[in-house]
């Protein structure tokens, strides 16, 4: 089921969330959904988590993990030159690309390849400027007293 949102008073009315916006602009404009090669986003502790892609019949070589700025791209090339006879092919071997947006501060940490799985660990690294901070509450110095001036006014005896 597809619901149609307008975005545009949230645009008109927020500062600074630009990139979460579009994020679901571009999402609402998605057109068809491929899913091959099929994957599960994993949770495994507070910052990290894990991708795992089935990709049987791909190579290492024939792969590759790609993170430009907030942006993980996925994609796999098979190697033509197989000149084999087939009477069933079962095993999909297309050209593919997954791409999969990453939130600020989340980095590629390790990929790996085993038994036709490919696993991709993320971690996010918030920044020390950015985390929260305790500050100390000192017994501190009381303030010096100001002055205070009196203007007086002049009485006059009528």
């Amino acid at each position: 089921m597809r619901t149609n949102l307008d975005f545009s008073p949230l645009f008109r009315s927020s500062i600074g969330f630009e990139r979460m916006l579009d994020a679901l602009e571009a999402t609402r404009r998605a057109e068809t959904f491929d899913n091959w090669p099929p994957y599960d986003i994993v949770k495994t502790d507070e910052d990290d988590y894990r991708i795992s892609m089935a990709v049987a019949g791909f190579s290492q070589d024939e792969l590759a993990v790609t993170q430009e700025q907030n942006m993980l791209i996925v994609s796999g090339q098979k190697a033509n030159g197989e000149d084999v006879q087939y009477l069933h092919r079962g095993i999909a071997t297309r050209s593919f690309q997954r791409r999969f947006e990453l939130a600020d501060h989340v980095k590629v940490v390790d990929a790996g390849l085993v038994n036709g799985l490919l696993t991709i660990d993320l971690k996010r690294e918030i920044p020390e400027a950015m985390k929260p901070r305790q500050i100390e509450i000192g017994n501190g110095h009381a303030m010096p007293k100001a002055e205070t001036k009196q203007i007086e006014a002049e009485t006059q005896a009528a």
